[in-house]
Parts: C-alpha cells; structure tokens; sequence
C-alpha cells in the first residue's frame, strides 16, 4: 500500500517504522529538516519537510496515488485538515487523523464526523486508548496484557511464568487434562528474546512470558491456575496528570468500582486544572521523586502505582520508588522500547507501550482481508488477529489437525454466535466463524491470505 505519515513524532515515527517493516511504500511528512533526516537515514521511507495540510505538499507527497493518508501531528486542527485536503483534492480511500483534544471526541459531536462533513475514516487517540489499556489491567490484576476481541467475549491475557507457578514444567496437553473445565489455550510464550508458537508438548519454564486466550468469565480462574491471585487494586496512585492520567482518573470515577485515586502532577498550572475536571479524585501538586509528596500520597498503603508522566525516566524512577515506600505493584508506561525487556527485572510488574496500541488500531484498516480486530504485540514480533470466515476459505469444515495452517500461525478462539470455542485438534471452523488467531510476524502476510476474499467468490 502507498501511505503517508503526517508528522514525525513518537506516534508517526512509531506508525511509520512498523509500516516500512512491511514493506509498505511510505511518505513522511514534518516540518522539522532534522527529524526528517533521521527518519529517512534509519528507515525505508521517503521524506518530504513541510506542512502536512498543505495541498502542494500533499501533492508532492504523491497523495493521487496513495492507498492511506494518518495525519498524526501534534495539532488535531492540522491533522483534520491534512484529511479534508487529501478528501477534495486527491481523493485518497482512507484518512486517519489523531486527536487528542477531548471536546472533539465527545459523542455530542460526532456527526461532525462524515463525508459530508469532516471525511475522517478513523479516529485514534493514543492518550484515550492507553488510558483503556490500563484501565483493564487495574481490573485484572495479574496479567501484564489484557486485550479484548469478539465484543468483549474473548480476551488475550498475557501471563508471567513465576518460579511458584503450580504448572511448570508441565506439557500443554496435560493442562486441558489438569483443568477441564478451563476454557483456555496457549497461543505464545516469550522466552528470553525468542517468541515460541507452542505445540502440544511444550512446557512452560520459569521466567516465560506467556499469552493465553480464553472468554471473559474465566479470566479470573485461568490467572489463578497460572499462579496469580492478586488481590483488586482499590487504592491508586496516579504520576502525571497530563491527558493519560486525566483520562484514566475520568474513567476510574465513571466505574462502579470502589477506587481511591491520588494524582501527583508536577506542574502547578495542570494540576489546578485537573482537579477541576474531577469530582473525588485528590490531586497533589509536587514530584513524584520526592519521598515526602508519595508520603502525602499515602503510598505505603498505596495497591497501585500507576506512572504516566511524559518522560519515561521519570516513570520508571518514580515506580520504583514507589514501590519501595510499600506500594504492592506498579503500571509504568514507557516510550523507548529499549527499556522494556529490563522492567521485569527491576521489580516494574506491567509496562505499558503505547506505541503499540496505537499500531493495532492503525493495522486494522491496514490488513487485507476479513480481518476484524487486531493487536500487535511489538516485543514478541507477533499480532493477535480476529478475522471472519468466508465461504471461500480452504481450510472450512476440515478438522484443525488435518488443515494446512501456516507454522508459527495458532488458533486461540473460535466464536459461533454465542458460543466461545477453545479449539482443540477436532474443531472445524465453519462459514461466519470468529477465529481469533496468534502469529508470529513472518507469517502474518499468510494469515491475511487464508482470509481474504476470492475473485471467484463474487
């Protein structure tokens, strides 16, 4: 596909970067010559600098023949513009915008929205969507990935293997014989830096990171088979209170749950502002570095520390000491994906990347085929993907053990209706199935093949 990238920051260089990865033909659009620069000197890209709303740049950017347009600048009103523009002018498919204002998202407006209107195909707002990513992993304490697909029925969990964990060393067709009414299956397992599709011999090791599937009513029940039984995070500590953390504290005030939260936000300008947003949630002006400010915030009694401040020094730093002063466990968001493989070690029990759940909304509109949800999984090298079976599918009505399935390619779930179906080596999947499926990034490709729409089909 031909697409281009308006802006050069964390978002666009990460969208970007995933993008050229696949071979994807894409244009980078930023006003900095020198981000420009570096991202044509690490990556497969062509680079234009100018301003991405502007017809002439556009133009020279190739948008007559581009497949996708993602304005993901700094500026909501560039990025809408930048849509409009390659609408009228160019008649590109499909626009992306980023946005991060909060009023242009709110229901009340969303007609604005439209052909007629604003021709903007898909919206993300990466702030608004980690705050989601955490949101569900304060609510399933335990699991360091939690994601959902099939409208909430089917959930991926990701699961750190502890040296206390009761099925080690334990090979994966014993365990549907240990828990047979335990709706689940293991897709993946990260060990080290190597991401394994298992077969049913596999054994599970000390130190592994492993990614399950299973429906939603037993997410509670598959983490205490693993070894996990943390108790509900209710009281909360929240490091920065820019649009991550406003927004998470937004949606912990909504819920019916029982949350006690505390912000801590440098910034005494934002910090009068946020809590003017909120009703019960106490905001602290100060640094979360400073051991009297997690004191005042009553960390020792604190469940979780959440951090989310714009600098990722600052959120592993603030975590850390956190938790030293007694806080049981903390949610860190990080940007550089270098520090992620050594959270784990430094005692940070969930990191959250933000990257990559702003390339998973991107990648649906990406894939080919009948490819409903998807979720990249940036440091393993692999995707969960929901796609819909079709009549054309070769591998209908044939047992799964007999069907010609790509290696590094698993099924994890099967929905028919409102039956979720863990499949085993007699499932057959049926025309307007749900398979929800791991695999690894190489493989990708095929996956989308098997589910695309033959010519012969129309």
């Amino acid at each position: 596909m031909n697409i281009i990238v308006c802006g050069a920051g964390q978002v666009g260089e990460s969208i970007a970067r995933h993008l050229a990865n696949e071979h994807h033909d894409v244009t980078l659009i930023d006003l900095s010559a020198e981000l420009i620069k570096r991202m044509t000197n690490t990556l497969d890209v062509q680079g234009i600098v100018g301003h991405a709303s502007h017809p002439d740049v556009l133009e020279s950017a190739g948008a007559a023949q581009a497949d996708m347009l993602i304005a993901a600048t700094y500026s909501d009103e560039v990025n809408m513009v930048a849509c409009q523009v390659a609408h009228t002018l160019f008649n590109v498919p499909t626009k992306v915008a980023r946005l991060r204002t909060q009023c242009y998202l709110h229901r009340d407006w969303r007609t604005l929205f439209s052909p007629q209107h604003l021709p903007i195909d898909l919206i993300i707002s990466p702030e608004l969507e980690v705050a989601r990513a955490i949101r569900r992993r304060v609510d399933t304490p335990g699991a360091f990935e939690v994601v959902p697909f099939a409208e909430d029925r089917v959930y991926l969990l990701g699961i750190a293997i502890g040296p206390d964990c009761p099925v080690i060393d334990t090979p994966l067709l014993q365990l549907t014989e240990l828990f047979p009414d335990l709706n689940v299956r293991v897709v993946g397992i990260r060990r080290g830096e190597t991401t394994i599709v298992p077969n049913a011999e596999e054994q599970l090791l000390p130190g592994d990171r492993v990614y399950v599937v299973t429906e939603k009513a037993m997410r509670n029940r598959v983490l205490a088979a693993y070894g996990h039984e943390e108790p509900e995070a209710h009281r909360i500590i929240i490091v920065g209170g820019g649009h991550v953390g406003l927004y998470l504290a937004k949606e912990l005030e909504a819920s019916e749950g029982d949350f006690n939260v505390r912000i801590i936000e440098m910034s005494e300008e934002r910090a009068q502002f946020v809590a003017e947003q909120l009703e019960r949630t106490v905001v602290l002006n100060g640094d979360a570095l400073d051991q009297e400010i997690l004191r005042e915030a009553h960390v020792d009694m604190t469940d979780t520390v959440i951090a989310v401040a714009n600098d990722d020094e600052t959120n592993i730093l603030s975590s850390l000491l956190a938790k030293r002063e007694g806080a049981k466990q903390a949610i860190t968001l990080v940007n550089n994906p270098v520090y992620g493989p050594l959270l784990p070690s430094l005692g940070i029990d969930v990191f959250i990347d933000p990257r990559a759940t702003t390339v998973s909304t991107i990648l649906r509109h990406v894939r080919r085929g009948r490819i409903r949800g998807l979720h990249s999984l940036g440091s393993a090298g692999a995707e969960l993907i929901e796609a819909e079976a079709l009549e054309t599918l070769e591998i209908l009505d044939t047992p799964l053990r007999e069907a010609k399935i790509p290696p590094g390619v698993r099924f994890g779930a099967v929905v028919r209706g409102d039956q979720v179906i863990i499949p085993r080596g007699d499932t057959v999947i049926r025309t307007g199935d749900r398979v929800i499926i791991f695999a690894l990034a190489q493989q990708i490709k095929k996956v989308e093949q098997m589910f695309s729409v033959q010519l012969g089909y129309f």
